[in-house]
């Protein structure tokens, strides 16, 4: 299915720069570039977009990709310069919460924090699968300037589905107004965003602990250094890393692949 010829009026409304694009590589690494090239044409919330995206990565860099159409793929623009560097690790967790508040405006039937939640760091579930990952990456030539972004499960067949922890609008039932959706996530980020530059972390811990769904379970991470970590996630410390408690010793993860234990 092709980016509707009206394009993403709502979306165009929040973010000073929509790119809609056909087909690209990757939105992370188009916006990377872009953005080095022409800075001062890229201001915070600019947006690139696409229903076809060939070359995607997720975490570790991951391939990510879907069929033609059955995803939307996005990737924003943040100038983070008034956010103090002590705190720049609730980013992705705030994508998270906005990303996790968009979807489920989408589904009335659904609660964000309940039946829609965030897994520590990156992940959107539904219902304990996964609709949505996100990923940021700090652009090369300037500290303060962070590409965020997020694919999500829109129109993809339940059997298209990659995984059968993964889940989508259409195997929910649901048909997204990616519009809406969009301009939803944008507008809970921009306002994270914004909380977390003016007051800091403390403003925002509260509310990404009210959407994790990480928090409280049995967990078992999958740490950079190929060893593995099983315990309880029981909090989140100042930095927005994962505090999990094992055999009564309290480990910090602050990268890491977690998977919660049914």
């Amino acid at each position: 299915m092709p980016i509707p010829s009206e394009g993403f009026p709502l979306s165009a409304a929040v973010s000073p720069r929509v790119h809609v694009i056909e087909t690209v590589d990757s939105t992370n690494a188009k916006l990377l570039r872009d953005a080095a090239e022409d800075p001062d044409g890229h201001p915070h919330l600019s947006v690139v977009v696409t229903r076809d995206q060939r070359a995607g990565r997720g975490r570790l860099d991951r391939a990510w990709t879907t069929p033609p159409g059955s995803a939307l793929a996005v990737s924003v623009l943040l100038r983070v310069g008034a956010v103090a560097t002590s705190d720049r690790g609730w980013i992705p967790l705030l994508a998270g919460v906005a990303m996790a508040d968009a979807v489920a405006a989408q589904l009335p039937s659904m609660r964000a924090g309940r039946d829609v939640q965030l897994k520590w760091p990156n992940d959107v579930l539904v219902q304990g699968l996964k609709i949505s990952g996100i990923l940021a990456e700090v652009l090369p030539t300037d500290p303060h300037t962070v590409v965020l972004g997020a694919g999500v499960n829109t129109t993809m067949a339940k059997v298209d589905l990659p995984v059968p922890t993964a889940t989508s609008f259409a195997a929910l039932g649901a048909t997204a107004d990616e519009d809406r959706l969009l301009a939803d996530f944008l507008t809970g980020l921009r306002d994270g965003i914004a909380r977390l530059a003016v007051d800091g972390s403390a403003a925002v811990a509260d509310d990404v602990a009210a959407h994790c769904a990480t928090l409280g379970a049995r967990v078992t991470v999958s740490l950079p250094d190929g060893t593995t970590l099983h315990g309880t996630a029981v909090r989140l410390d100042a930095d927005g890393r994962l505090v999990v408690s094992a055999d009564g010793v309290e480990a910090v993860v602050s990268a890491g692949d977690v998977v919660h234990v049914r």
